[in-house]
């Protein structure tokens, strides 16, 4: 008998499969196929996601605006608004349809400490920033963050920062940043969920949302949906609450003797090239 797929509670999927770094995407946004990527964004929507992730690459301002107004005409599911280019984010936040969102806020993906200006553009549409804790800025260039406490710090700088401009705890989402585990031997992913916690424990950071890019995760590996779930497993006690996410995979909370659980536990305890032998040890069985 099948088993019976129930969703995760408490989790919201950004539905990511409208992004210019998936082939099959970025040969619509080649062709200027609109009615193929509206297409894309219904579907993403009978599975059940509550936002769609635009990321058109670097393409031009006209397109990216069509694109938003193109989706936003067959669906009323809020848009997360995804490049690092401010001159895209502007004219993505002009473009942005509230009352065909029903209302909903954008989100803006995303905001780094080496791209503070961004908060400038809430005086255009009001948004849902996510805020990026991998990198920080030192001295004018930008650092990869190490550990959890430099997570943490930057999380608090960046969350004081919005503030600023009276966005509250509750429409702030963090992103700590995850590695592909395949190939994590400075062992981030212990680092990000030991940050996870030590902003659920503080209450500066009381009732904000943390979100991670979870394709990232399993990236390049056979058994993504398991891994990934064991991810979340680990993750929503501390509160993750929102993955970028791809909507047809069955992403479930995992038994404490599942064997992708397990094996995920261990190679964050191991650390280091035994870490990858043992997620390798996984997936090769």
């Amino acid at each position: 008998m099948k088993e019976k797929y129930n969703k995760i509670k408490n989790l919201k999927i950004i539905g990511e499969s409208i992004n210019d770094s998936i082939d099959s995407t970025n040969k619509l946004f080649e062709a200027n196929d609109i009615e193929g990527i509206q297409k894309l964004a219904i579907s993403q929507i009978k599975n059940n996601v509550k936002y769609l992730d635009i990321n058109i690459g670097m393409r031009n301002t006209d397109f990216f605006s069509t694109v938003i107004k193109s989706i936003q005409r067959v669906v009323d599911l809020p848009l997360s608004l995804d490049t690092p280019s401010y001159e895209l984010q502007e004219i993505g936040l002009k473009s942005y349809s509230l009352e065909r969102a029903n209302n909903q806020k954008p989100i803006l993906n995303s905001i780094s400490e080496l791209r503070l200006d961004f908060f400038e553009l809430y005086k255009i549409t009001p948004f849902i920033p996510i805020l990026i804790l991998s990198e920080r800025e030192n001295n004018g260039t930008k650092a990869q963050n190490k550990d959890e406490v430099e997570i943490f710090e930057t999380g608090k700088r960046l969350v004081e920062k919005a503030k600023k401009y009276n966005i509250p705890n509750e429409e702030i989402i963090l992103d700590p940043g995850i590695a592909p585990i395949g190939v994590d031997f400075e062992n981030k992913t212990r680092s990000v969920l030991r940050a996870m916690e030590l902003i659920k424990n503080d209450k500066y950071f009381e009732n904000v949302h943390i979100s991670v890019g979870l394709s990232n995760f399993s990236n390049m590996l056979p058994q993504r949906t398991l891994l990934e779930s064991a991810f979340i497993t680990l993750a929503q006690p501390l509160g993750l609450d929102f993955i970028i996410g791809n909507s047809k995979r069955k992403y479930k909370i995992l038994s404490q003797n599942d064997m992708a659980l397990i094996a995920l536990k261990e190679a964050i305890e191991l650390g280091g090239y035994e870490s990858l032998a043992r997620i390798q040890e996984f997936i090769s069985n």
